[in-house]
């Protein structure tokens, strides 16, 4: 399996209440979320078929912080984009946070980042930044 960086775009269409693990409980607003993480260790980009198998229940183990996200029932993975091969992780989360809202501290406990998490209300301020840096898969 190919090896890279991966970004979410997550729909959630209710105001919905989190645990995050250790982080604690977010209270998280109806609209879009876009999580970037990478893929460089064992099963590589697999992960994504790891996140869309819990997204749709049909895994429970939660190892990364959006697992609790995609784990609420009212969730669901709307589009996952892909650069192969190449760590634009860091970059891509700091963009995306800057074209919606960083919801601070979730996804980013190996770097320095503030957080791998975005937020906006509409699809679009994070469909657009995320289809400019990666290339869109299924």
């Amino acid at each position: 399996m190919a090896e890279g960086t991966y970004t979410l775009l997550v729909e959630l269409p209710v105001r919905t209440t989190v645990e995050f693990g250790a982080r604690g409980a977010y209270d998280l607003d109806p609209g879009w979320y876009a999580y970037t993480g990478s893929a460089f260790g064992p099963g590589g980009l697999g992960r994504v078929d790891r996140h869309r198998e819990l997204a749709a229940g049909e895994r429970d183990a939660r190892h990364w912080h959006v697992d609790y996200l995609l784990g609420r029932p009212e969730s669901r993975v709307a589009a996952v984009y892909v650069t192969e091969d190449e760590d634009v992780e860091c970059e891509t989360a700091r963009t995306l946070a800057d074209a919606g809202a960083a919801v601070d501290g979730l996804g980013a406990s190996d770097c320095d980042c503030a957080t791998h998490l975005a937020y906006a209300a509409r699809r679009e301020a994070l469909e657009s930044v995320a289809a400019e840096i990666h290339d869109r898969r299924a």
